[in-house]
């Protein structure tokens, strides 16, 4: 079930990151300000992040068997769009990644999904697993910039279509909800409000918002940062894009496993002054190789890891019947900050002429998270670290 899980994860997730390698491409066919093209792949994330909060929350009363075709089936239809009609044109584009989001709600799907299935003890690694579904983003990295030179630009959208009409298909037949997965029977509005009122609920989506949103906003934009800010080819840049991506993955489960031994916060409080060290460094531009590289994948890595210790963190402290509803909002918070520092490096770019400023507001966000974690995350995660005959694992 966790492998059938991490599959549609990955699927969903090459679906929705397809226009961010095309970018640069669509910058210079359309005349696209950079502006527009940050717009242009933020869009999906946006969308794909408020929508976790309703998906979340109708996974915890519906389960993942229905809710994971469901998704994949949906995510088709925008993506057959775009492949036809929609990139022909920014407004199509903007339509078209606007409803290409639905594929970003499946993390929401598979958190609830996988945590029923797995003991407390081992629920870190096993949500860090089902997360190394977010490498959907490298394969889209790898093959659609391949895939339109040699074929055409449709064709990777015909790709990912077929793939997600097969994965619906294999899921319908053979993914199965826990036998012990606890069914809400409160009404949805008053779930999603107490969902609200849980502290884990907020800790959670602040340090997501910095760590999973660093992720997000790396893996769209850096194709266009790595041209515009060192005039690499589009193939290039992708494909160190790519290599960004998966140390993360595979850092993700390296999280969860290292929360399940020491406690999420013990990582965090590694994970976050890693990621503020990696962005001062590269504010200044440095050569990319070695400074600039080193940096970029320390970030990878850290950015992997803390999004591990965080879903360990909400696997460990939110309510069973109300993991769905945690993840949802959670999911939502992360793929938000990954919207805004998209849109906030393109406008940048465009007054200064330069990512400076962009990337030192990563370094003070990443400080302000650590913060968070040392004082209020700290005390919340105490008391369910605590085990017989065993030292608090946050201590």
């Amino acid at each position: 079930m966790l492998g059938l899980a991490t599959l549609g994860f990955a699927v969903n997730f090459w679906a929705w990151a397809l226009l961010s390698p095309l970018a640069p491409k669509l910058k210079d066919a359309l005349r696209l300000t950079p502006f527009q093209q940050a717009l242009l792949v933020a869009v999906p994330v946006v969308v794909g992040s408020v929508g976790r909060i309703p998906v979340g929350a109708l996974t915890d009363r519906f389960g993942g068997r229905i809710m994971f075709p469901l998704v994949s089936l949906a995510t088709i239809v925008p993506v057959l769009y775009l492949g036809w009609a929609g990139h022909a044109s920014f407004a199509g584009l903007l339509v078209g990644g606007f409803l290409l989001g639905v594929g970003g709600t499946t993390f929401a799907i598979g958190v609830p999904f996988v945590t029923a299935w797995f003991p407390s003890a081992k629920r870190g690694l096993a949500v860090g697993v089902f997360g190394m579904g977010m490498g959907g983003t490298a394969i889209s990295a790898l093959t659609t910039v391949k895939l339109v030179a040699v074929y055409g630009t449709a064709t990777p959208f015909l790709v990912t279509a077929g793939v997600l009409f097969g994965y619906a298909g294999l899921a319908a037949l053979l993914l199965r909800d826990a036998p012990n997965r606890q069914v809400p029977a409160e009404p949805l509005a008053r779930r999603l409000a107490a969902t609200l009122r849980l502290p884990i609920t907020w800790h959670a989506s602040a340090l997501y918002a910095v760590v999973f949103g660093g992720y997000v906003a790396f893996s769209v934009y850096l194709p266009a940062y790595l041209k515009t800010a060192y005039a690499l080819s589009q193939a290039d840049a992708a494909n160190r894009m790519a290599g960004f991506v998966l140390l993360a993955v595979i850092m993700r489960p390296a999280g969860g496993w290292l929360s399940d031994r020491f406690g999420p916060t013990r990582v965090l409080y590694v994970v976050l002054p890693v990621v503020g060290l990696g962005a001062v460094v590269q504010a200044f531009t440095p050569a990319l190789a070695p400074i600039g590289t080193a940096a970029f994948l320390a970030m990878a890595a850290a950015l992997g890891a803390g999004s591990g210790a965080t879903f360990a963190l909400v696997a460990l402290l939110a309510p069973a019947n109300k993991v769905g509803s945690v993840t949802g909002v959670v999911g939502a918070a992360g793929g938000l900050g990954g919207f805004v520092p998209p849109l906030l490096m393109g406008a940048v770019y465009t007054r200064y002429g330069s990512y400076a400023i962009g990337l030192l507001l990563l370094a003070v966000v990443a400080a302000a998270a650590l913060v968070l974690t040392v004082t209020a995350v700290r005390k919340s995660a105490r008391p369910a670290t605590i085990r017989p005959g065993r030292v608090p694992s946050d201590v």
